[in-house]
């Protein structure tokens, strides 16, 4: 038998604790995002469709990315355990520089268009966190707005060589003038990836008001009334488009991209340079021949070529054939600290993000690109500790395996 009593109010009240509410409604939205995914739900929610499948799609048939994700998920540590975790080191040198975290935010195209805030927010919030940014040739901001809304921030530009060569010049002077630390030049967009969110969507730059943008903008209305009533997009690096994105970039970018650009881009860019977009360990060391300092394994979060390797797979190959001749950096499919942690123990230098902030920026604007930030930085501590390593330096392969 269960003997059973009427609880005291002295017993009830200790148990009773109603939390004070929260009157901003953007801090109550950001409050329910623990994980990159949650932001990604709440970006969904916020965001007209067209907008979001921007950001969250990619190429054809999208088998590219969901092979990265799969192989972030198929990876499994190997923890160590009783040693002394108390104090954890995330901190990584990145290009010669110290980073308070061992990863950078990726240059994304048409940032404002997910947001108004846009690039300086997501510049100040890299500064404020200690990590660099990299602004995309085709962002919605200047070289040099950028630069004036996060001065002390470690900015890199990340270039797409036009048709017009000395275009391209004016645009790496540009970049150098207003103090930009690095140059990365992207090398896998010889033509446009077939990406067909986009094409089912009509996605235009910028948006193009029709019925379907219409009807999705009367479930968007505060996205709308922050595009319409701020500037307009201004692009880093041309003035104004009007089309498809797969058009701009068949229209500017050359097919005609050679080694030979990387040997002129060394020649006239004096500080370091990232080449981004490597896919096979034979290209890594030739672009290191010539003079790059680090190299992105990435297949453009597989936006570009679907099929593509994998590059969590790639990685210990480009390891083992460019030693420590150059930093290796990882991006596509990281959705997680964990995930970051993974590819540093598996051979990176360092990561790089974007979809993570960009859920982020479009959940919340610069708070939530600094919620995006936070939540990678409490999954690395805290996947460091359950690993037993209190500096990224212990980490190698012992710590992570894949399983296949």
């Amino acid at each position: 038998m269960v003997r059973r009593q009427i609880p005291r109010w002295s017993e009830l009240r200790p148990l009773l604790r109603v939390a004070p509410p929260e009157l901003n409604p953007l801090e109550r939205r950001l409050s329910h995002a623990h994980t990159i995914p949650d932001l990604r739900r709440i970006a969904y929610r916020r965001t007209p469709r067209a907008v979001f499948d921007y950001t969250d799609g990619a190429a054809e048939g999208e088998t590219s990315l969901r092979r990265a994700r799969q192989a972030f998920r198929d990876l499994e540590f190997h923890p160590s355990v009783l040693r002394d975790v108390s104090d954890v080191d995330t901190g990584r040198e990145i290009l010669g520089r110290p980073s308070a975290l061992p990863f950078s935010l990726a240059p994304t195209g048409f940032t404002r268009m997910m947001n108004h805030e846009g690039e300086p927010a997501v510049a100040r919030v890299a500064e404020r966190a200690g990590i660099p940014y990299g602004l995309s040739t085709m962002g919605t901001t200047s070289v040099e707005d950028t630069a004036a809304a996060a001065p002390e921030a470690r900015k890199w530009f990340q270039l797409y060589v036009w048709r017009d060569r000395e275009a391209s010049r004016e645009l790496v002077q540009r970049a150098k003038e207003a103090g930009y630390e690095a140059l990365m030049l992207t090398v896998d967009t010889a033509v446009a990836g077939a990406r067909m969110r986009d094409v089912r969507n009509g996605l235009t730059i910028p948006p193009s008001l029709t019925l379907k943008t219409i009807a999705d903008g009367a479930l968007h209305p505060a996205w709308w009334f922050n595009l319409l009533t701020t500037e307009p997009l201004q692009f880093a690096s041309f003035k104004r488009w009007e089309g498809t994105v797969a058009e701009l970039m068949n229209e500017m970018f050359d097919p005609s991209l050679s080694f030979a650009d990387v040997e002129w881009l060394r020649e006239i860019w004096d500080g370091p340079l990232i080449i981004k977009g490597l896919q096979n360990a034979p290209d890594a060391a030739k672009v290191v021949e010539l003079g790059a300092d680090a190299v992105i394994l990435s297949n453009h979060g597989g936006r570009q070529l679907d099929r593509a390797p994998t590059m969590l797979e790639l990685l210990p190959k480009v390891r083992e054939r460019i030693g420590d001749r150059a930093e290796i950096m990882l991006d596509t499919g990281i959705l997680s600290g964990a995930d970051i942690v993974a590819a540093i123990a598996r051979g990176a230098d360092s990561c790089l993000v974007g979809r993570a902030y960009l859920y982020g920026l479009m959940a919340g604007g610069q708070r939530g690109v600094q919620k995006a930030v936070d939540i990678l930085r409490v999954e690395v501590e805290r996947t460091m500790r359950l690993l037993g390593v209190s500096s990224l330096d212990q980490l190698d392969s012992s710590y992570a395996t894949l399983r296949r």
